[in-house]
């Protein structure tokens, strides 16, 4: 649950300073579902790959304000 949310923060994060949210993926894999890992791992690649090179950035990082996050 915990690392869900801290998913949603990292990824709106990444958004702002400008990278594309289609960069970053988020699922569940039990250490026993190795086919599943491995088909996962291909389509994350296909879709990092469609996105292209990573374009400059919109903004820094030094220059974010900071924010208070509940997580």
């Amino acid at each position: 649950m915990y690392a869900r949310r801290r998913f949603a923060v990292l990824k709106n994060l990444l958004e702002y300073i400008g990278i594309e949210p289609e960069r970053l993926h988020f699922t569940w894999i039990s250490s026993a579902e190795a086919g599943r890992f491995q088909e996962k791992a291909k389509q994350i690649v296909e879709a990092v790959r469609k996105v292209g090179p990573a374009k400059e950035k919109k903004k820094l990082i030094k220059d974010l304000q900071p924010i208070a996050i509940n997580l």
